[in-house]
């Protein structure tokens, strides 16, 4: 029997039978990671965080609780989200879950979570904490890599399947960073406010979506919300999560600085402190006898612990090790890859003919490197990596590719001039963005590289002067965007005739890019974000901020609000075919929103759209978006095939939340609803619904 919420509960009273009979130390002894840092010389400290890459940071997993006289496991802690953190040169590297949010594919994430889930259980782990549904206030957030996207909806979606896939297989799938955590630099300082619409309607719904799909663990982050930790936030964690949302798991602490005081933690309703102890342990123990912490708090964080052990440990499942870095798990890698490499602009260059195409000039940093993503908390060790230039090689061994680095412009220009075609590889590796922990917080921890991107959201100054200066030169030129979340290109735009946007692609990336550039593989890929022509049509962010400020607004629904047009929309992507979307249709059944159409593959190629429906606000007596992605599918249609298509959304998504009498209410109006390619208003058939 899978460990379903349903399950879980039903294990209560012996979970319960259990914790009675425990002492306050074994109660306590649960609660916390298995490492006393009261007890450790800094040397001894360095060594358990290290990211010395044989011993690196989560070589195994890092163990908490357990208690062998009650037959209970430790908890067994293993990162993401990009695949399982554990070991050296094995595990499989997805695409980062920005790019895989760009698939859109709620099947194909569950399916990974379904393999991350196997090679969790093979290193010896039973909880998987690399459920990342955070979302990017703005993009400049460093880790944004590590989330699907700008839409609450969308990640919701997408979070949910991973977690599904991964409990499927007897692991514990854990929800981060619970919550308002989309500060990189600052986060251990930075109290974030906003109204409480905008923290229930924009920053907690896809957290909800994740503990409805029966996700057993949250972590809990580093920020202040409010002014109170999240880590002790009593109202996020007691009254949000366990009371209102129903949540039956537990909840644990961001790694090492995510408890800062014991009382306030207990009774704030943190149930596990990780990765060490150090708040909790002997303190708590003391804090409990003092009377400073009631002991109902410790009792229930036990039963919660106790009852997930048991449900998800009943059966020690263990896994060989044959299914780490495994053929099926590799092959969903380069499906994940080859779903989401977005192609954004395409001027008759791409796909490339391989009969035409004896020389290509391969030029930038990035072309022949292993650009897999930040080299932070979720950083993967797989076996290999295939880059641009091994995948380009391969998919035509007829051609020369002739590599070069772009730092001479005139050799640049040269190769350009005398290729077929050029390709541009650009954009951000673990320095320019990522995971920062700096060094007056621990010495090498993960390093001091990474962070928010605080200069610029545009290619490096030299980078932008080599397409502008090169791409002239050959008729054939494609920029290849490496990153993990949305690049400006108002500068270079026009420049150039071939855009592809193919984030962090994971370990298969090169192989995927080429099937792509080749025309093996129809992009199918859909921006998770809006890109502006200004980065001033942006929320303002203060990097270095001990106070910020969220907006109602942000992304597409800013810029829709305010009238402004986008450079490139949400959700858009173009392929090597065309569809086209008619005859919207909309029924209302029972709580749910059936929205159906037919689309035509109007092309010469097989290939697959992103179907998405919004909803239409414009008749609300309240302040709300024009629109919102309220539903989407990916669906396959072949050359000159009419397919129907229907997409279910429940009616709860269309409610606005009351703060005046903390309640959701669903408008008695009529709504539009809005069915196609992107949020583009030219990419959309519209039809109307009343409640």
């Amino acid at each position: 029997m899978k460990a379903t919420k349903a399950y879980r509960l039903s294990m209560t009273e012996q979970a319960q039978k259990i914790v009675d009979q425990m002492t306050l130390e074994q109660k306590v002894w649960l609660m916390s990671g298995n490492i006393d840092i009261t007890k450790m010389s800094a040397e001894e400290l360095e060594e358990t965080i290290t990211a010395d890459e044989e011993n690196h940071y989560n070589v195994k997993p890092y163990a908490a609780g357990g208690l062998e006289e009650y037959n209970l496991p430790p908890m067994l802690f293993v990162d993401g989200p990009r695949g399982v953190v554990c070991g050296n040169r094995m595990a499989t590297c997805f695409p980062v879950s920005m790019a895989r949010g760009a698939t859109f594919d709620i099947e194909l994430e569950e399916r990974i979570g379904h393999c991350i889930g196997k090679e969790t259980r093979a290193f010896g782990g039973n909880l998987f904490a690399g459920v990342c549904v955070n979302l990017p206030y703005h993009p400049g957030w460093g880790r944004s890599q590590e989330t699907y996207g700008e839409e609450t909806y969308q990640i919701g979606q997408m979070g949910a399947a991973l977690a599904r896939g991964v409990q499927d297989e007897d692991v514990i799938a854990c929800v981060k960073h619970y919550a308002f955590n989309q500060m990189e630099n600052a986060r251990f300082k930075c109290s974030v406010t906003c109204d409480q619409r905008t923290e229930q309607e924009v920053y907690l719904p896809h957290f909800k979506d994740c503990v409805d799909a029966g996700a057993a663990g949250i972590m809990s982050s580093y920020n202040r919300y409010q002014g109170i930790h999240c880590g002790h936030h009593k109202y996020l964690l007691r009254q949000v999560l366990k009371k209102e949302w129903g949540f039956d798991g537990f909840v644990m602490s961001d790694f090492c600085w995510g408890v800062r005081d014991t009382v306030e933690a207990a009774n704030g309703g943190q149930d596990m402190e990780m990765l060490w102890t150090e708040h909790f342990g002997s303190r708590l123990i003391k804090a409990v006898e003092d009377g400073f912490v009631p002991e109902e708090n410790v009792n229930e964080a036990a039963l919660r612990i106790v009852r997930t052990l048991l449900a998800f440990d009943k059966e020690h499942k263990e896994y060989d090790m044959s299914v780490v870095g495994c053929p099926e798990h590799i092959a969903a890698a380069r499906e994940a890859a080859e779903k989401g490499i977005t192609l954004i602009k395409n001027e008759n260059v791409l796909p490339l003919k391989r009969s035409r195409t004896k020389k290509l000039a391969l030029i930038g940093k990035l072309a022949d490197t292993a650009v897999i993503g930040d080299h932070g908390s979720s950083w993967v060790r797989p076996p290999y990596v295939v880059t641009p230039k091994e995948g380009l090689s391969a998919a035509n061994e007829k051609c020369e590719v002739i590599l070069d680095d772009g730092s001479d412009i005139s050799r640049a220009k040269k190769l350009a001039a005398e290729a077929d075609a050029v390709i541009f590889v650009v954009g951000y590796n673990y320095d320019d963005e990522g995971e920062f922990v700096s060094e007056n917080e621990v010495d090498n921890y993960i390093g001091s590289t990474g962070g928010d991107r605080k200069t610029s959201l545009g290619l490096h100054e030299d980078e932008i002067e080599l397409i502008k200066r090169v791409s002239p030169e050959n008729e054939k030129n494609t920029v290849v965007l490496i990153g993990g979340n949305m690049i400006m290109m108002t500068e270079w735009y026009d420049c150039v005739n071939s855009i592809i946007m193919a984030y962090y692609p994971g370990m298969e990336g090169g192989t995927a890019l080429a099937e792509i550039i080749y025309g093996d593989v129809n992009p199918s890929g859909k921006l998770p974000f809006v890109v502006p022509y200004s980065e001033k049509d942006l929320p303002h962010v203060d990097w270095e901020a001990t106070d910020q400020y969220y907006e109602y607004y942000h992304g597409y629904t800013r810029l829709e609000k305010q009238g402004i047009r986008p450079l490139v929309p949400y959700g858009f992507g173009l392929s090597y075919t065309t569809f086209e979307i008619t005859d919207p249709k909309v029924l209302l059944e029972g709580e749910n929103l059936k929205v159906t159409a037919k689309i035509k593959n109007t092309g010469e190629m097989d290939g697959e759209e992103i179907v998405q429906v919004y909803v239409g606000f414009e008749n609300s007596a309240v302040d709300r978006p024009v629109k919102q992605l309220r539903g989407f599918r990916r669906i396959g249609v072949k050359a000159g095939e009419v397919k129907e298509v229907m997409i279910t959304t429940p009616l709860e998504k269309l409610k606005w939340y009351d703060p005046a009498y903390r309640e959701w209410r669903l408008e008695s109006m009529e709504y539009s609803i809005y069915v196609g390619s992107s949020a583009a208003d030219e990419d959309l058939v519209q039809c109307c619904i009343n409640n």
